[in-house]
């Protein structure tokens, strides 16, 4: 009884030191204060602040639109790498598991840096046109999809595959319509979309001077004198932690009616 109570009790403490911060950021983004910690009026200036002011528009838009675009890229990546890896030979994949730890383990400074060197410095891309930057949040992604795909191959029924060839599916259209479909679920992509709006240090590297992510638009606008921006940010953080939750839920709600279906049968 004892040891359940102090499990409880500090399962309490876990959660209340991650998700505190943030309904304080959510309470204080319906005031009108420009401090946390002082006492303000309700008002919904921060949220009208947030979607009028054309410079967080933009800066909200191109950032969802960098994370969609480098997750998808990096799913496509890092399924066609897990796939390939599980079927190569005992070599090949050690190198290639090996090879994908290295920008999941490496501080992101350094891969940012390292990143910024070669495509920019040795390969003398130009950062205006993102390439870079959209390379480099592939690079931070794909390895992350690589080791999601790789445990389900594991767990995936091989007859699948065989069966499909022997009705007749060549190996193509047996790995796009029977192996892929098992591999990708239709929330995996959230995982590395979260990985790009989070970013910062490869994103100050290899982002243009005049593109800013939400990441980096935070840090700067904290440094700067312009509280209306500064309160604004924090409507824009109760904004994003809400649609997380929303789709995290969801997401739930969806994968247990399903096993429920699948028990029923």
């Amino acid at each position: 009884m004892i040891k359940r109570i102090l499990h409880s009790s500090w399962l309490a403490l876990v959660l209340l030191f991650i998700y505190l911060p943030v309904l304080m950021l959510a309470v204080y983004s319906f005031t009108d204060t420009a401090t946390i910690g002082t006492k303000g009026n309700f008002s919904l200036q921060n949220y009208v602040t947030l979607f009028t002011t054309p410079e967080l528009r933009g800066m909200i838009g191109g950032t969802f639109l960098l994370a969609f675009g480098s997750a998808l890229v990096a799913t496509i990546l890092g399924t066609i790498g897990a796939i390939g890896a599980f079927y190569c030979k005992k070599g090949p994949k050690q190198l290639i598991q090996f090879v994908n730890q290295i920008p999941v383990i490496n501080a992101d400074v350094v891969t940012g840096f390292s990143l910024c060197v070669l495509m920019i410095v040795v390969l003398g891309m130009d950062k205006e046109t993102l390439l870079p930057l959209i390379a480099g949040h592939v690079v931070l992604e794909a390895p992350f999809v690589y080791l999601s795909v790789l445990p389900k191959l594991k767990q995936m029924d091989n007859s699948i595959y065989e069966a499909a060839r022997d009705l007749g599916a060549n190996a193509r259209v047996a790995l796009f319509k029977v192996v892929i479909p098992q591999l990708v679920p239709r929330y995996r992509i959230w995982l590395v979309v979260t990985l790009s709006l989070d970013d910062y240090f490869i994103t100050t590297y290899t982002k243009p001077a005049t593109f800013d992510t939400i990441s980096t638009y935070v840090v700067n606008a904290t440094k700067g004198s312009h509280t209306e921006i500064k309160t604004a940010l924090w409507a824009l953080s109760t904004v994003i932690f809400v649609i997380i939750l929303t789709v995290v839920l969801a997401g739930n709600r969806i994968t247990h009616r399903k096993a429920g279906a699948d028990n029923e049968k």
